[in-house]
């Protein structure tokens, strides 16, 4: 009888143990590993685009920079290059930027203050606690660098209302840079610019609106791409815009108000 309970005993303990270690592994989340923001406006002003005379539309959604195209999921693009090694890497702090909506973020403040919560850092915690337990948190942004030429991309996502897409990716690098004011490095930049442009032309052919935007449409909310000394900017400003829309509707619409009754 006694070995019988002994046994049930230690049962229920690594019972207990385990679920205690699959639990905490399904709540742990160190805020504090990670740089979390509220997602605000995007620092981008829409103009009007046009094609050039004889041009025809491109499919700028097929267009990929290092391996990147609009539409992809967060899950490929990590897998693409956390798991597999490649030219790029993440950056070494803070590669994975996660945010909460805006509107979101007024909502949980709201309901983490009606339990009583006003302290700032535990206002805090109860916001991204509860962004985090009901998928409101979202890795947002993803920093890579390629060391060896310093050349860098930001991985733009949607919230996890739009399945957490790309919606924009930008590439720099040090085309744009002059190292000094004698005519050798005046030489060198002439050069290196030549040489990125000749190899974006290659890549993506002859921009079909103005000199330097590649669009799929007249409409500046359609997929596009835009080309600067250095730097590359591909765009889907109407799935950014949607994804917007959408989380504004669902936090009005699952707003945490009092249960007024009159």
């Amino acid at each position: 009888m006694h070995v019988k309970l002994k046994f049930i005993n230690f049962f229920l303990f690594v019972a207990f143990f385990n679920a205690s270690i699959c639990f905490g592994a399904t709540d742990d989340f160190d805020f504090s590993n990670f740089a979390i923001t509220e997602s605000g406006d995007a620092d981008l002003t829409t103009s009007s685009v046009s094609l050039n005379p004889d041009a025809d539309v491109v499919t700028v959604n097929n267009f990929d920079i290092a391996g990147i195209m609009l539409g992809m999921s967060f899950d490929d693009v990590e897998t693409l290059f956390f798991k597999t090694k490649g030219l790029y890497a993440p950056r070494e702090k803070d590669s994975i930027i996660y945010s909460i909506q805006k509107e979101w973020k007024y909502n949980l403040d709201y309901e983490c203050r009606q339990q009583g919560i006003v302290i700032p850092a535990e206002l805090d915690q109860c916001i991204k606690s509860l962004a985090k337990n009901r998928g409101l948190l979202y890795a947002s942004e993803l920093h890579l660098v390629r060391e060896n030429t310093g050349e860098t991309i930001v991985v733009y996502f949607t919230s996890n209302a739009s399945d957490n897409k790309v919606w924009r990716v930008v590439y720099n690098n040090d085309v744009n840079e002059i190292e000094g004011s004698h005519e050798k490095f005046s030489d060198q930049h002439e050069k290196k610019i030549l040489a990125f442009w000749q190899g974006v032309l290659d890549k993506y052919g002859v921009p079909n609106s103005g000199t330097d935007k590649w669009i799929s449409t007249n409409n500046s909310y359609d997929p596009m791409m835009t080309a600067y000394y250095g730097s590359l900017d591909l765009v889907d400003l109407g799935t950014y815009s949607s994804d917007i829309a959408k989380n504004i509707q669902q936090a009005r619409e699952n707003f945490q108000a009092k249960p007024y009754a009159f």
